[in-house]
């Protein structure tokens, strides 16, 4: 088995904040980028944003810019995606997707031809509702 696995989704009122998790099964995270991409009904999936293996690069999508950060914990083989001052335009499912360096996190690391070799989880649902 060769999958993230994501966890922490859920109903949310506008303003409020979520965390999402995405930990390893069958592989160890400390040697992928990690990303997120979310899917709407009705909108063409959207990159969220990426960090580097180390960490210490991150990329945001000018809609989650300044809202959400995004965190790695090699040592539990865990990415983080908090969520902060959530809109309902962020309802989505939300993908965990790990890839193979050398692909660099930045803004094209979100193109098909990168994001598709990679290994995707199964998802988590983000409502952002009143």
């Amino acid at each position: 088995q060769l999958q993230p696995v994501e966890s922490g989704g859920g109903l949310v009122q506008p303003g409020g904040s979520l965390r999402l998790s995405c930990a390893a099964s069958g592989f160890t995270l400390d040697y992928y980028v990690i990303g997120w991409l979310r899917q709407a009904p009705g909108k063409e999936r959207e990159g969220v944003s990426c960090i580097s293996r180390s960490g210490s690069t991150t990329d945001y999508a000018d809609s989650v810019k300044g809202r959400f950060t995004i965190s790695r914990d090699n040592a539990k083989n865990t990415v983080y995606l908090q969520m902060n001052s959530l809109k309902p335009e962020d309802t989505a499912i939300y993908y965990c997707v790990a890839v193979p360096a050398p692909a660099p996190c930045g803004s094209s690391w979100y193109a098909p031809e990168n994001i598709l070799s990679g290994s995707w989880g199964q998802g988590t649902q983000v409502t952002v509702s009143s």
